[in-house]
């Protein structure tokens, strides 16, 4: 985990060099596993969660609900995926964004990251209903001194003070004392339709990467990882995808064929892509057991 490094590496992101694709589709057709992801822009350097297991000590953490959005990191001047590719929202919706840089998430509202998802893709439309709702849901001040409760606090300041016309605001954060408060609020989270819960150690330092500083609490395990590669069919699925190869934050690899419907199977999800799968645990080796598809997690 960095962590002085890594807010240098903020800043630098709204320099981002100029990138253009490589032509992945027509390898990935031919079953060649490549390593085109790293021919892309540098992915931001971000914090990642890892899951909430048994015993935990509610009161050291703050909590929020886990939002089903497009994570985005704002550098004080651009837009980017967690990919590192930029989001080309309308120019009045990053002008109201302060100048400083922001770790969060787009969010239309629960159930809707397909909605989501396809403003993103469609790109910038100053006309476009749906960029008028979008919140920009903070939880991250990476520049800010101190603890995750005092940057906290001063994210709260920095955005009560600045004219953002109710596109960005700070992740609702809690405190709870006990077990018993976590699992209330995860039931009504999930009851209206929520993932689940976030939970920040409240004293941890800005750190990035896979750390235990910051929880995800949900009844169903989920993830995400890389495309590196395509894999080709056999039998039924001779001539198309038989499985995405793909690469976790922390290096594994691993084939994800399981719950790929015929149309992604023809069209699947190039090098460079992260998607997002469905698992119930760990294997002895650390890979996920029983991997299933979930969904494109990012966006082209």
């Amino acid at each position: 985990m960095e962590t002085r490094l890594d807010r240098r590496r903020w800043l630098a992101w709204g320099l981002a060099q100029v990138w253009v694709p490589p032509a992945l589709g027509a390898l990935g057709s031919l079953g060649l596993i490549t390593d085109a992801a790293q021919a892309g822009p540098p992915a931001p350097a971000v914090l990642l969660a890892k899951p909430a297991g048994p015993g935990l000590d509610v009161a050291r953490y703050l909590v929020s609900e886990k939002l089903d959005g497009v994570r985005a990191c704002w550098t004080g001047q651009q837009l980017l995926l967690r990919s590192g590719l930029p989001i080309r929202a309308p120019a009045d919706f990053m002008t109201r964004l302060p100048a400083r840089p922001l770790d969060g998430e787009l969010w239309l509202g629960r159930g809707r990251f397909d909605d989501l998802s396809a403003l993103v893709r469609r790109g910038r439309s100053a006309d476009d209903e749906l960029w008028r709702v979008v919140c920009y849901v903070v939880f991250e001040l990476p520049d800010a001194p101190g603890d995750f409760a005092q940057r906290y606090q001063a994210m709260r300041a920095l955005l009560s003070t600045h004219d953002t016309s109710a596109i960005v605001r700070a992740a609702g954060q809690r405190r709870l004392g006990h077990q018993h408060e976590l699992d209330r609020w995860l039931a009504e989270v999930i009851a209206a339709g929520g993932e689940g819960l976030m939970l920040h150690q409240a004293d941890a330092p800005y750190v990035t990467g896979r750390s235990d500083v910051l929880l995800k609490l949900k009844p169903q395990l989920d993830d995400e990882a890389l495309v590196i590669g395509h894999l080709p069919g056999k039998g039924r699925h001779a001539g198309r995808l038989g499985a995405l190869q793909v690469r976790t934050p922390d290096g594994r690899e691993f084939a994800l064929g399981s719950g790929l419907s015929d149309a992604q199977r023809d069209d699947p999800p190039t090098p460079g892509r992260w998607v997002t799968y469905r698992y119930r645990g760990l294997t002895r080796s650390g890979l996920p057991r029983f991997a299933t598809f979930w969904r494109v997690h990012d966006l082209p």
